[in-house]
């Protein structure tokens, strides 16, 4: 296929240099109808391609030309048999995914440390989620993936399971052996589903880890904006038909429910650019992104009190492969956590970092990086390490990850159950009805349905008071929890 073609794009920009006469929303008119201040920011190009599903521009939720075009291309470069542009995201393309293979009562097998997306699919579906638990790694304090032998376990138990969700790469860049996986589902004749946010990139270069349509997953849900160049809120669902367990129609029945009607031209001509930069110049994009990273990992290593983890951590069935241009770096020997690691670089070097956690900065290694910027991260490094490294630290942080609850009421009948609220500190035993997560990366710490554990009641409690951006319940401060009520019992 022609990739240098990009059909959507190229038809924005010949509609806008037309300069039609517009009687349709938005209002702003190519931004004569806008604030003056923004409209001098953003510029008249970005606002005149800001339109909507006219006949010359297809539409989104029954494409029959560019945007089919455009898709039809992305599913070549990707090396899929369908793709789906998504305008709300990759949690739009995950609840999709679940959405489409899962009815009320049916089970999916899913790690527990999913991104929230997937248990709000779980919710809307009345799915059962059976919980896989990931591996822990309690050094550093941070999930990896599931295993074969976990997943095998969940499918001997549940054979009547609808789909198998894996996350591929997980948000620090390990991977489990997603091929393994794939056909272990496959021989129980169930789907597998993959998270793959942040794996847009791995399709691209052969010393990256296999990508989701390469292993033979059935769909994949996949930020081309995290990694791949187009525009915040801008994703791809892949789709694999051949082992006929997946419904494109069904699928994009599903992906225009879940999708505005006013969908955002701005971010599906930034997929369709997105992708011919990915199919022409990926893998020397790639091979820039590589070097950086090693290099950046490399002198990380060099300084005092900082560990950046590599290749060095693979071997286990969770650890199978990794991403190298995610670079975790661990913080605990400095005596500080990883948020007030995270505000100390905003404040003195201006350098704002993927996610921290209470151990670990995240810091994403991209094509968009240059050596001058890794040189100032690592400048900023050595001098924290100056700053707070002290010889058998006496202050070292302990890692403390916490327990996986007890699921003891399927999420949908628990998010709608009678609730009550009570003091989040006095909620130990109670049922939840709510979720509460760290975001990013926006994994559930408690989700509907779980049982509250003092263990987890501390473990929340010591985020919130770091700092850290604890999300999820009505009350923002989490003071106070939603919880079933409970019934007397009857004797």
């Amino acid at each position: 296929m022609d990739h240098q073609a990009t059909p959507l794009f190229t038809a924005l920009k010949k509609h806008a240099a037309g300069n039609p006469v517009q009687f349709h929303i938005p209002g702003h008119k190519k931004g004569m109808g806008t604030d003056q201040e923004f409209r001098e920011f953003l510029g008249d190009n970005a606002l005149s391609i800001d339109l909507i599903n006219i006949a010359p521009l297809d539409d989104l939720h029954q494409p029959s030309g560019v945007i089919e075009e455009a898709q039809k291309l992305a599913a070549d470069a990707f090396g899929a048999d369908f793709t789906y542009f998504s305008v709300q995201g990759t949690s739009g393309a995950i609840m999709t995914m679940i959405l489409s293979v899962c009815s009320p009562g049916d089970k999916i097998i899913i790690p527990r440390n999913v991104h929230k997306s997937v248990m709000s699919a779980v919710i809307f579906a009345g799915a059962k989620p059976v919980f896989v638990s990931p591996a822990q790694d309690e050094n550093l304090g941070i999930d990896h993936g599931i295993t074969t032998s976990s997943v095998r376990r969940a499918l001997q138990r549940h054979p009547d399971a609808k789909a198998v969700l894996v996350i591929n790469p997980t948000y620090f860049g390990v991977c489990a052996h997603l091929q393994e996986i794939v056909d272990l589902a496959h021989s129980f004749h169930v789907p597998v589903l993959v998270d793959e946010a942040h794996g847009v990139h791995i399709h691209f270069h052969e010393d990256l880890p296999m990508s989701a349509m390469e292993a033979g997953a059935d769909m994949a849900a996949t930020s081309v904006h995290k990694l791949g160049g187009s525009m915040t809120q801008s994703s791809v669902l892949n789709l694999n038909v051949k082992n006929g367990y997946v419904n494109p129609q069904r699928v994009q029945t599903i992906i225009s429910m879940l999708t505005t009607t006013s969908t955002s031209y701005l971010l599906l001509a930034s997929l369709d650019a997105a992708r011919r930069s990915l199919a022409l110049h990926g893998r020397e994009m790639m091979e820039r992104a590589l070097e950086l990273a090693h290099y950046t990992r490399s002198e990380i290593n060099k300084i005092t009190g900082l560990y950046c983890f590599g290749r060095e951590i693979l071997g286990s069935e969770a650890t199978y492969d990794h991403d190298p241009t995610k670079i975790t770096i661990h913080v605990r020997h400095l005596g500080i956590t990883g948020y007030e690691t995270e505000n100390w670089l905003r404040e003195h070097y201006n350098i704002e970092v993927e996610l921290s956690d209470m151990y670990n900065i995240l810091c994403f290694i991209t094509p968009g990086d240059t050596r001058e910027t890794v040189d100032t991260l690592l400048t900023a490094l050595r001098e924290l390490s100056k700053l707070y490294y002290k010889e058998n630290n006496a202050n070292e942080l302990i890692v403390k990850i916490p327990e996986i609850p007890q699921l003891s009421l399927i999420p949908r009948d628990a998010f709608y159950a009678d609730t009550e609220v009570v003091p989040f500190k006095e909620s130990a035993g109670r049922i939840i009805a709510e979720f509460i997560y760290v975001y990013p990366p926006g994994i559930p710490i408690l989700l509907p349905g779980e049982v509250i554990s003092q263990d987890n009641i501390d473990y929340i409690v010591d985020h919130v008071e770091v700092g850290l951006p604890v999300k999820g319940p009505e009350d923002r401060y989490i003071n106070q929890v939603k919880v079933i009520v409970e019934a007397d019992p009857i004797f």
